[in-house]
């Protein structure tokens, strides 16, 4: 999988988000089905997307222990979806616990990528309510270098670290960047922000955009900018 722009559809029901996807006659957008989507309509609406012939991150963050989260993986692995994650502040014995209950028995599986900070944390909330005390650039680096030495496949990072990450982490392990907004759009709760163009420029591999597209009054025609803008 090359560049792309993922569409977070953060909808809280399959209705909603179905007839969303109906409005992109003629085209597939990858899309991103998050925890209120998940919980709201279960795994049946992985299943009618992926029929629908659109890739899936299936972005659920798991973070539990190590044996959980593995047989928790083994489920999700028969759902189909390109990507899935989990956050690497569970470790690397949790990170190499997924990946083991991802992988099918014929050796395939989806990607597989960490969280390393969300992008509405920013260093004052890192330090007084995390007490992690470095910079945040340090903890997503080594939270990075951890997925990678685990065996995942990239991680989910914002915009501003992607470069960074592929300078430590190399060229081939995924940055999935979410925190992207237009230049004249509202960046709504985060913090750590960067425009489509920016993010193309630094070399995220993908942009998870949610209510730039979802809001805006023209979804489609705000998806195809933002794909201009990041894809070319």
């Amino acid at each position: 999988m090359g560049r792309d722009v993922i569409i977070a559809c953060d909808f809280p029901s399959a209705e909603q988000t179905l007839a969303f996807l109906d409005r992109f006659e003629g085209e597939k957008p990858f899309v991103k089905i998050g925890m209120e989507l998940f919980y709201g309509a279960g795994p049946e609406i992985v299943r009618e997307i992926k029929a629908r012939g659109h890739k899936i991150f299936l972005d659920l963050k798991l973070h539990d222990i190590p044996n959980t989260v593995k047989k928790a993986m083994n489920v999700l692995s028969r759902l189909d979806v390109d990507i899935c994650n989990l956050h690497a502040a569970g470790g690397a014995e949790m990170m190499r616990a997924a990946l083991e209950g991802l992988t099918r028995p014929d050796g395939s599986r989806p990607l597989l990528i960490a969280v390393t900070q969300l992008t509405s944390t920013n260093q004052e909330t890192l330090e007084n309510e995390l007490l992690i005390r470095e910079p945040m650039e340090q903890v997503v680096m080594s939270y990075a270098e951890n997925a990678r030495n685990a065996g995942l496949d990239g991680v989910v990072c914002s915009p501003l670290e992607a470069e960074r990450v592929h300078s430590r982490c190399g060229a081939g392990f995924l940055t999935v960047t979410p925190g992207v907004r237009f230049a004249d759009g509202d960046k709504g709760d985060q913090k750590r922000v960067m425009t489509p163009a920016q993010a193309k420029a630094i070399g995220s591999d993908y942009i998870v955009v949610g209510r730039p597209i979802t809001a805006a009054a023209d979804p489609v025609a705000a998806y195809q900018r933002c794909c201009a803008e990041f894809i070319g």
